[in-house]
């Protein structure tokens, strides 16, 4: 294989950092999700404690190996469904149809991605404590030698010799304050399904979660979707000039174009951060700058941004009404499940949903309908218990739980500051 980096060809970077990142650890990692993802969903019931104890064992085994992941990818055109596909292989036949469940593909990844910051901190803080100890040793030693400080790279004032080294070891000490605190922001652990309701897994999608990431020592995750709403169109507001239906949103767009003019004052702050000995002034004349106009620009997108979220307003009819755009094909998920509850295997169950969906929209018919009038799936599933899939109010999961813990922190935390 052609090495490009020399971070690629072992140049730059300890071994123990470089392990971490390599393709088969990245596997043994989302295998280690999958492992105490099974666990956690028997410690509370949602499946059998020994069909949860095979899955781990198995995928802590050894025996996946990105070789037959590879294999398999080649196939399904799919990294994820492929290490689940080599998993399944593994494990004992009553186990396979709950290798995965209530997952989807970014839960594997970004948690995973999660783990890998995690080990690397922990290589990475001892190395900045043995740094700042360091540091502050020679701060020590070299505290009773005169020195010259120097401003503008000029002589200025005396100081002492250990003073430039505390400066440093300072620093670094504050540096593993700041690796601890981002922790909490980094660390985190996903596992609530495809929009991240943990609709399968239903209100135990939480727990679920958050003895996932107990067991990989991460953070559960707050919240893990995104909405982008329609704002307020006041009366009288012109839209386009040209066109008079147009409602265009001029302040999403302002606040959009001052935030890209806001981003680019951090090169020139991160390039202020180095200064010549104890002072020079080659910061000062752009601060005159960086700090009034960050100031202001992000003062103004705060003010802006409280009356476009204050007067919002959401047609939830049309929220609604957009569920149903692919005819139902939005549900093949919950097919999905419900065919695995009644005992089939992952992938035929995946492979008759997917042939059912096909078929469907090629001929533009609903899915629902499709389903109901297909052998296979008709002969596992009854049209009573078809329909009340598709019903959108039995998929939110976990969704009211998360919100009311959101706004339970938010308004705890907004005392602060009231």
């Amino acid at each position: 294989m052609l090495s490009i980096l020399p971070i690629d060809t072992g140049r730059y970077g300890t071994k123990e950092m470089l392990d971490i990142f390599k393709e088969q650890k990245k596997i043994d990692y989302q295998l280690d999700i999958e492992a105490a993802a099974a666990l956690s969903q028997s410690e509370i019931g949602l499946i059998p404690i020994s069909i949860a104890r095979d899955i781990s064992k198995i995928a802590k085994s050894g025996k996946i190996t990105a070789k037959r992941i590879k294999q398999l990818e080649a196939k399904s055109d799919h990294d994820t469904a492929a290490l689940v596909e080599a998993l399944a292989e593994k494990c004992n036949k009553e186990s396979r149809p709950w290798i995965h469940y209530g997952l989807t593909s970014n839960d594997l990844v970004d948690t995973s991605n999660s783990m890998q910051m995690r080990d690397a901190i922990k290589i990475i803080q001892p190395k900045v404590s043995k740094l700042s100890l360091l540091l502050s040793k020679n701060a020590i030693k070299h505290r009773g030698i005169p020195a010259v400080g120097r401003t503008h790279g000029q002589h200025a004032s005396i100081i002492s010799f250990g003073l430039k080294f505390a400066n440093w070891a300072a620093e670094m000490s504050t540096h593993l304050e700041r690796l601890d605190e981002i922790k909490k922001r980094v660390l985190i652990c996903k596992t609530l399904g495809v929009v991240g309701t943990g609709s399968l897994m239903g209100k135990n999608a939480v727990k679920v979660q958050a003895r996932v990431a107990k067991k990989l020592g991460l953070y559960p995750a707050k919240v893990t979707t995104q909405i982008i709403p329609r704002e307020h169109f006041k009366k009288g507001q012109m839209g386009s000039s040209a066109v008079p239906t147009k409602r265009n949103p001029i302040k999403s767009e302002r606040i959009s174009s001052l935030s890209k003019l806001l981003r680019s004052q951090i090169n020139t702050s991160f390039e202020n951060i180095p200064l010549w000995h104890e002072r020079d002034l080659s910061n000062s004349a752009n601060e005159r700058f960086t700090l009034p106009i960050t100031s202001i620009l992000l003062d103004e997108m705060l003010e802006t941004m409280i009356k476009i979220i204050g007067n919002l307003q959401v047609n939830t009819k049309r929220v609604q009404e957009n569920l149903h755009i692919t005819k139902g094909q939005i549900f093949a998920e919950f097919v999905l499940e419900a065919l695995i509850k009644k005992g089939i295997p992952r992938f035929k169950a995946y492979r008759d949903v997917q042939r059912v969906a096909f078929a469907a929209h090629k001929k533009g018919i609903n899915f629902m309908d499709a389903l109901e009038n297909d052998k296979v799936v008709s002969s596992a599933l009854s049209n009573k218990e078809i329909k009340s899939i598709f019903v959108a109010q039995n998929h939110l999961g976990a969704s009211l739980t998360i919100i009311d813990n959101v706004n339970k922190h938010v308004k705890e935390y907004s005392k602060k500051f009231s």
